[in-house]
């Protein structure tokens, strides 16, 4: 548990007051500690416990991060596929929501939201990208969840985004996302729509000089990547011009960064690979090809 404890407190004070993981078991650099990860909003830490662990081993967690200053709360999130996710507050006040700073831009999160918080801690380095390259562009925001790319993109000075999803609630988040970050949104767009039927309408819109690809890998009824990401990428095309960039991002650990390129090499042979964007220091890996992948593509003449 000392080590344990002692790479949370560590993180926290890189962390200096912005959302970060503070343990990151799921790496495979922790034997023994696979099925954990702590994530930050600060002030609030949520553990999050991917299979069963023995009796007293939680309680005995919650305690030692008790000690650990600068944690006011605590949540306890048991989850895993064929389980039913069950939040629980170990101590301290959590709010429904509070807004989590991440490279001076602010989101909403919820700590006590199943599954996901509002915001992955994994893509920073993506909406710092994001945010770097944007100046002037026109961008489109495929699978926008809460419009975080969005809200990194205006920040650098993009020319407009429009953002896409199924989901309505996740747009409306973004919504906020965006005034709570005192953004003019005249220029931003938001689209509850099936990606898959809404090609025509997205064709009107662009071209693009930037697109962000960033799809759940397996949600059925909504997006499976191994049947689905195929559509997409073959669409690019008629989206964009020369010049223009892809922004792919896969975080299924049984595909390696070679899944998108393939599908690229086939379908859009006209884009060229450029990068693989480096993840944040706080989700190491014991093999980075089963981490998050984000490939930056460029169209050529």
């Amino acid at each position: 548990m000392e080590p344990l404890i002692e790479t949370v407190t560590q993180q926290l004070q890189l962390a200096a007051g912005e959302t970060r993981r503070l343990f990151h078991g799921r790496g495979h650099r922790y034997p023994g500690l696979e099925h954990l990860v702590i994530d930050w909003f600060a002030p609030v830490a949520v553990v999050r416990l991917y299979e069963e662990v023995e009796p007293g081993w939680c309680e005995r967690l919650c305690a030692a991060l008790a000690q650990v200053a600068g944690i006011e709360a605590l949540v306890v999130q048991s989850r895993g596929r064929g389980r039913e996710t069950r939040n629980e507050i170990a101590w301290g006040q959590v709010p429904e929501r509070l807004a989590a700073t991440e490279l001076g831009l602010q989101y909403w999160v919820s700590p006590l939201q199943n599954q996901n918080s509002g915001l992955f801690l994994d893509m920073r380095e993506g909406r710092r990208w994001v945010r770097e390259q944007a100046r002037g562009a026109r961008v489109l925001n495929l699978f926008a969840y809460s419009c975080a790319f969005s809200v990194a993109a205006m920040a650098g000075g993009a020319a407009s985004v429009v953002n896409l999803d199924m989901s309505r609630g996740a747009l409306a988040r973004g919504r906020e996302n965006h005034q709570l970050n005192g953004h003019d949104q005249r220029d931003v767009r938001y689209l509850g729509h099936d990606l898959l039927k809404s090609w025509g309408k997205l064709r009107k819109l662009g071209p693009y000089d930037l697109i962000l690809i960033d799809p759940p890998s397996f949600q059925p009824g909504s997006f499976i990547a191994e049947q689905d990401y195929r559509k997409v990428v073959r669409r690019l095309p008629e989206l964009t011009q020369i010049g223009s960039r892809i922004l792919a991002c896969h975080n299924d650990p049984l595909h390696d960064s070679g899944f998108i390129r393939a599908l690229m090499a086939q379908e859009c042979p006209q884009f060229a690979f450029r990068e693989r964007l480096d993840n944040p220091d706080d989700f190491p890996e014991q093999d980075p090809e089963r981490a998050l992948k984000v490939l930056l593509f460029e169209r050529e003449a």
